[in-house]
């Protein structure tokens, strides 16, 4: 057999191509494990610093090893003191009790981005016809002419760019929530998170009729979270001064996560709501805002997860009278529309309800001088920065028709001033309740695309003379590099936007760990991230892989026609001279074709061959 044959090029092209394609699937499907994705890990002992590296790595990966039996120690919860640790089911020992995993900006596109949807399919052919069979009103005959000479340039440079574009449009669409899909389902699978965030921009835009958000609604739920859950209205609470708890972390009654995924807040989505769902405070309106809340959850509430005191028997011992500002520790999830803070709101009754619901929230936090409580602020808009300081510079836009606020890509200075000293009690005076430290917190929110972690803070020194406080803003890395976090007499807060999960961005997804440190009494965070890659890895390991199945198929047709006597391999040496113009008498030749031209008496090269002379 020809090692050009049909047959041959098959079998030598499987055998190159078929290992390409299981790297490329296997290391697609286990990205996370590849790029040594892990939450981030507390330290050993209190006080130290937390483990993003290879530590945290190998926890993550001890979750999924057949014979790995966990221990038990402080990872595991008590339900009440009869009980031993021998009750206890075995959990591993250093994973954080609170693991979110965050992603933002999925962006769900649909119909209002397909050019037939709004435009029509070949609409100009419609239009030609009417001119080439005189249904149109025109002055001269030369009119007409020109006329149907530009549709005839319209179909070939518009319509037909416009159908293509659709399908490959449709098709994209598909792909791309498979892709995010992809995100969701193995970063969930592999880092065993507790909890799980969607930082808003659901869908593509504020502007699609209740049909068109409904769809993606839909695909959102049964395509890229298959499998999550909205938070449910009675879960979703509003802040009392006496609240129900919504579950405990490490343990408990069973709402939060256990880590055999088996959770039901694993499977919660909390949902927060961005501009492209509900729109800025110029279009928020009652309509919009109670279709989002239907399909993905209230726009506005708080959670409450207690971490129990009785894990271990030592802790029951760690609140006494001799440390009254010590209390259990507990995490303030508050999900929070911000869209809505700045003016003109084209609504001001939901404005009014938004700041009610911040001032409900201030009203019902504990006092600054209290440890053990911490609070996650989850919203969409960053807050203020000056520019260069993320990629994203202050912007602000209005609609012509009634001046309300039309576009931001942050909050206000001041709306963001009312956020840190408000929600978190922080002061630029050190008199202040807590020497203006606040209440220990951090925020999470989307918007920027390209992300940004940064830490904002307000020297607390006297300002020079005819200046006022102000609050100021750095980068993470930059901040901790100069000893601003955590410096006495320059109180602050992190802020983390997640970059955003779409392909053009990388697939990111962000790993929020949170832990308890028994020596400050104080929640301790950090914060990794791990991106997939760009959606265009997806579809070419896909696309590839159905290319070697589809040549696997050929091959192992073609074998069972050579096996029952059809030559496959003759079949297309004499197909292919004519397919490309020739005569056939010319082009491969396969190793039968010889013998069978011999017995018909047509010369072969056998015969062609010198002879030997006769004397």
């Amino acid at each position: 057999m020809s090692a050009l044959s049909p047959t041959a090029i098959l079998r030598n092209g499987l055998r190159l191509l078929f290992p390409l394609a299981v790297v490329l699937t296997t290391y697609l499907y286990l990205y996370p494990v590849f790029k040594t994705c892990a939450f981030p890990l507390p330290p050993d002992q209190d006080g130290g610093c937390a483990d993003k590296g290879y530590g945290a790595y190998i926890e993550t990966a001890k979750l999924h090893w057949p014979t790995y039996k966990p221990t038990v120690n402080d990872g595991a919860a008590i339900n009440d003191d009869t009980e031993t640790s021998s009750d206890l089911p075995p959990l591993p020992s250093r994973l954080a009790p609170f693991r979110l995993l965050s992603l933002g900006d999925p962006q769900l596109e649909g119909a209002t981005s397909i050019p037939t949807n709004y435009l029509g399919v070949f609409p100009h052919v419609k239009s030609l016809v009417e001119k080439v069979t005189f249904q149109s009103n025109h002055n001269s005959l030369r009119e007409r002419a020109r006329d149907t000479f530009h549709d005839l340039v319209d179909i070939l440079f518009d319509d037909i760019f416009f159908y293509f574009e659709s399908l490959r449009k449709r098709l994209d669409h598909f792909g791309n929530d498979f892709y995010l899909a992809h995100q969701y389902r193995t970063l969930r699978w592999w880092t065993r998170p507790t909890h799980v965030t969607v930082l808003g921009d659901l869908v593509g835009s504020q502007w699609l009729d209740d049909d068109e958000f409904e769809l993606r609604a839909t695909r959102y739920w049964s395509r890229v979270f298959r499998g999550g859950e909205r938070v449910p209205e009675d879960v979703a609470a509003y802040p009392a001064d006496e609240y129900d708890l919504t579950g405990y972390l490490g343990g408990g009654d069973g709402t939060d996560d256990s880590l055999d995924g088996s959770g039901i807040w694993t499977k919660r989505i909390i949902n927060v709501a961005g501009n492209h769902d509900i729109g800025y405070a110029g279009d928020i309106n009652k309509e919009r805002t109670e279709r989002f809340e239907r399909a993905f959850g209230k726009i506005n509430y708080e959670l409450r997860f207690e971490l129990p005191l009785n894990r271990t028997r030592s802790r029951m011992a760690s609140i006494s009278d001799d440390q009254p500002d010590r209390l259990i520790p507990e995490l303030r999830i508050v999900v929070l529309n911000d869209m809505n803070l700045d003016t003109p709101a084209l609504s001001s009754e939901l404005q009014d309800a938004t700041y009610s619901f911040v001032n409900k929230v201030i009203g019902t936090s504990t006092a600054v001088e209290f440890k053990g409580h911490y609070t996650v602020i989850l919203t969409h808009v960053p807050l203020y920065k000056p520019e260069g300081v993320c990629i994203d510079s202050p912007l602000f836009k209005f609609h012509d028709h009634d001046g309300t606020l039309k576009e931001q890509n942050q909050l206000s200075r001041d709306a963001s001033k009312g956020f840190l000293e408000g929600m978190l009690g922080m002061s630029g005076d050190v008199g202040a309740p807590g020497k203006g430290r606040g209440r220990p917190g951090i925020i999470l929110n989307g918007h920027d695309h390209e992300g940004c972690d940064t830490w904002h803070f307000i020297n607390q020194s006297e300002p020079e003379e005819g200046k006022q406080r102000e609050w100021e803003v750095k980068r993470w890395k930059q901040a901790r590099k100069t000893g601003l976090v955590g410096k006495e007499g320059f109180p602050g807060v992190r802020e983390i936007t997640v970059r955003s999960m779409m392909g053009d961005f990388g697939g990111n997804a962000g790993l929020l760990s949170m832990w308890f440190d028994e020596s400050t009494w104080e929640w301790k965070v950090e914060y990794a991230t791990c991106p997939m890659g760009t959606q265009h890895l997806w579809w070419f390991v896909h696309f590839f892989d159905l290319g070697i199945v589809m040549a696997a198929v050929v091959y192992v047709v073609v074998l069972v026609l050579n096996g029952v006597g059809v030559d496959v391999d003759g079949a297309v040496a004499r197909a292919l001279p004519r397919c490309l113009g020739g005569t056939g008498s010319k082009g491969v030749v396969s190793s039968k074709q010889p013998a069978v031209l011999a017995a018909k008496g047509v010369v072969t090269p056998e015969k062609l061959k010198p002879q030997k002379e006769v004397g």
